[in-house]
């Protein structure tokens, strides 16, 4: 039911803003608003419904772009799950998933995907997350004693996953990289953090919905292994320079990527399973899933497209300025605040947002600085609540929207903090 108004809202908010617009440009004259105003304004409304038709046209070359790489990872993913791999990983984490999701039986077929899932993003491989999530989603569904209404495990996976903990920002590195930034990687320890504190959040806003014990010893105990681990991280990549971070980083992501199924396809010739006849099976049920999210990408992406389209957006960002120009002196985070405010709509918005910082104050002036640790200290929220819980055909997400905006402020908040700490002017 969220998501049906913030949908409308989009709609609604974009016309009002278009239709204040050309109203004030019109009298602009009488007003003597000359230079506030712009010849854009005329045209809002032309703009706005070009961008229904741009975004519609970029849902379907989305949704044709995960045709294939749902075919090949579900595909993939059928191989593990006939030749027991998955269910060997799932084991490892059962004790934990078994307190976070106690409404899923031992060992549900849903352990392995989410654990994939969570691997995958945190190696910065969203080729591989999407299609294992969205299985994920497929398989809690099968526990879910409601058609259209979001479980509490559904939930508590979504917001895990959106919150986005992020190893390697392979793709934000690269970007500043191409950008010409003297040391790409030096966001890498400001947007690991920042995705930590913001699945840390995430997890504690959950629990606390979900009336979920986190002082559970067995609970304690991962999440004191998984910050060892990334303590482990920093520590290792500290010793490095920038260029074999951004090395390293691509070399262990794709690497173990590929291990991975390379055992699955070792592990079904040692059980003698027709391996490809898996991958076939596997991907079919790829393909399925792929065709059914198309709705509801056009439907979200045009959406977000309207309320940019109108300068909606642009009104947001001045209205915050000039309120937290009340509060701070500092206020180089608001520059790249248009980052963090469309990265839970838009991955490739933000992904511009971000380009735009870097070349209106260089890459390596800590606007652009802080606007790439926010490129990678959220995720999609509406992208990915819209993909996956549309892939089921829940209709009613509960909390899910608000948990999720929670981990993505967390994750902004961080992002500014520690990008002040480590870039100081």
């Amino acid at each position: 039911m969220a998501l049906n108004y913030i949908w409308i809202g989009f709609f609604l908010i974009a016309f009002l803003v278009a239709l204040t617009r050309m109203v004030l440009y019109y009298f602009r004259d009488g007003l003597g608003l000359e230079g506030v105003l712009t010849e854009a304004d005329k045209t809002v409304f032309a703009d706005i419904v070009n961008s229904t038709f741009s975004m519609a046209e970029t849902s379907v070359d989305i949704s044709i772009y995960l045709i294939g790489v749902m075919t090949l990872w579900l595909g993939i993913m059928k191989i593990g799950e006939s030749a027991g791999a998955v269910k060997m990983v799932s084991k490892g984490f059962g004790p934990l998933f078994r307190k976070l999701f106690p409404e899923l039986p031992k060992d549900h077929p849903a352990h392995g995907a989410m654990v994939m899932n969570f691997s995958a993003n945190m190696l910065g491989l969203d080729n591989a997350a999407t299609p294992m999530g969205l299985k994920a989603m497929k398989e809690l569904q099968k526990e879910n004693p409601s058609e259209t209404v979001a479980s509490n495990s559904q939930i508590m996976f979504l917001v895990l996953n959106t919150s986005g903990l992020t190893l390697i920002p392979v793709s934000v590195m690269a970007l500043r990289a191409s950008a010409g930034a003297l040391n790409p990687a030096d966001i890498f320890l400001p947007i690991l953090l920042a995705t930590y504190f913001s699945t840390l959040v995430g997890l504690i806003v959950v629990a606390i919905w979900q009336k979920i014990n986190l002082f559970n010893k067995v609970i304690l105990s991962y999440l004191g292994v998984i910050s060892g681990l990334i303590a482990i991280i920093i520590y290792g990549f500290s010793k490095l320079n920038p260029d074999q971070i951004s090395t390293y980083s691509s070399i262990f992501g794709n690497g173990l990527l590929f291990t991975v199924i390379t055992l699955f396809i070792v592990m079904g010739l040692r059980k003698k399973i027709n391996v490809y006849d898996s991958f076939i099976e596997g991907a079919v049920e790829g393909f399925g899933t792929a065709v059914k999210i198309i709705p509801y990408l056009v439907a979200m992406l045009v959406g977000i497209g309207v309320f940019r389209a109108s300068g909606a957006m642009d009104f947001l960002i001045d209205g915050l300025r000039w309120v937290f120009g009340l509060f701070f002196k500092s206020l180089e985070f608001v520059d790249a605040l248009p980052v963090a405010m469309m990265k839970p709509l838009s991955g490739s918005g933000a992904r511009g947002a971000m380009l735009e910082v870097f070349n209106n104050f260089g890459v390596e002036d800590i606007r652009s600085k802080m606007a790439a640790a926010l490129q990678g200290s959220t995720e999609t929220t509406f992208y990915v609540l819209a993909v996956y819980f549309g892939s089921v055909g829940i209709k009613n997400s509960r909390y899910a929207i608000t948990a999720g905006l929670l981990a993505d402020l967390a994750g902004i908040i961080a992002a500014i903090v520690l990008s002040y700490m480590f870039f100081p002017k």
